[in-house]
């Protein structure tokens, strides 16, 4: 049976319902929605996870959307949080191929999003589930009026030499090795690891708190990459940095940057933004990249970024409805 879990300083907001989902090709996925707080209704927003993820991570931003009017959904990708696993070590951050992904959402939007919570819908995508939305904008199957982005994977900073890292990377792969880690990767989740020095966040509090989840939940934070995951990613970054792919994303898109991102960079996501038809760009100075877990000034900023965005302009929105069933009509 899936299940939430809480701990001191997190609990589970009130009021969850918690499903199973499954995907078209066999996936058993873990998802939850939540009603507004009040009697204001303003719409829903799905929350898209990053890279290693879960649930329980969520649970402020979840709080913060509810008082807003929001009906909420989150959900575990595939390979992480309490989602079903593609290989046996429940530790290692694998997926196949970065398209799963796409039938992960099209699972939760038919199971979830659409019969039970209201229109309009929109999206709350971090780093990984950037990239994925991104994608989905791009070939028209992002089922959101509008997408908020905060920190997305165009570019890795972390990486020294990504061109290197990203051939080494599909060369193992087609050798074989797509399931095993990463080089000297291992099953140690990066929240986890000691607050001196992280790439995350520079909330003392916060950062406590979400190790603290990441050791409840267990395996549900994963490790490091596989070779497998990491050769897609850099497949799927290098077709959203192609200067042709951004003014065919047609939805309203604002983008969050982190200021002193080590994970994901910064300049791409400013040249993507910068070429996109409907996009907005706004850094956080001094921010690290999980914004949504960041001090309370930097939170302010990226709350008052939000209200401003979403719900948006409600004929715009039409507009965008209008355009993508079209492609669906054109597909």
């Amino acid at each position: 049976m899936l299940t939430l879990k809480s701990t001191p300083g997190n609990p589970i907001p009130p009021g969850a319902t918690v499903v199973p989902v499954r995907t078209a090709d066999g996936q058993t996925l873990r998802a939850a929605y939540w009603r507004p707080v009040g009697r204001t209704e303003k719409g829903t927003v799905c929350l898209m996870q990053g890279r290693a993820e879960f649930i329980e991570k969520y649970y402020e931003p979840i709080g913060e959307l509810r008082r807003r009017g929001f009906h909420v959904v989150a959900f575990d990708w595939r390979g992480q949080g309490d989602s079903s696993r593609q290989v046996r070590n429940a530790h290692k951050g694998h997926v196949a191929r970065f398209d799963d992904y796409r039938l992960d959402l099209t699972a939760v939007a038919e199971t979830v999003l659409v019969p039970s919570t209201p229109e309009p819908h929109f999206a709350l995508a971090h780093s990984m589930g950037g990239a994925i939305a991104l994608t989905g904008a791009l070939e028209g199957w992002l089922p959101f009026e509008r997408l908020v982005t905060v920190a997305p994977m165009l570019g890795l900073r972390m990486v020294k030499y990504p061109l290197a890292a990203s051939l080494l990377s599909r060369f193992l792969h087609r050798l074989g090795f797509g399931r095993a880690y990463i080089p000297f990767g291992s099953a140690v989740s990066i929240a986890t690891k000691p607050f001196a020095g992280n790439r995350l966040s520079g909330d003392p509090v916060r950062y406590a708190r979400n190790a603290a989840a990441a050791v409840d939940v267990g395996a549900g934070a994963v490790g490091d990459p596989t070779i497998a995951w990491l050769a897609s990613a850099f497949r799927a970054m290098q077709r959203l940095r192609d200067p042709r792919v951004p003014p065919q994303i047609e939805i309203p898109v604002l983008v969050v940057g982190a200021g002193a991102d080590p994970v994901c960079s910064l300049p791409a996501t400013e040249r993507f933004v910068g070429r996109l038809r409907a996009g907005h760009l706004i850094v956080l100075p001094g921010a690290r990249h999980e914004i949504l877990n960041e001090t309370d000034a930097i939170h302010a900023d990226f709350w008052a970024a939000f209200d401003a965005f979403i719900p948006g302009h409600a004929g715009a929105d039409r507009d965008a409805s209008v355009r993508r069933d079209r492609q669906r009509e054109e597909a």
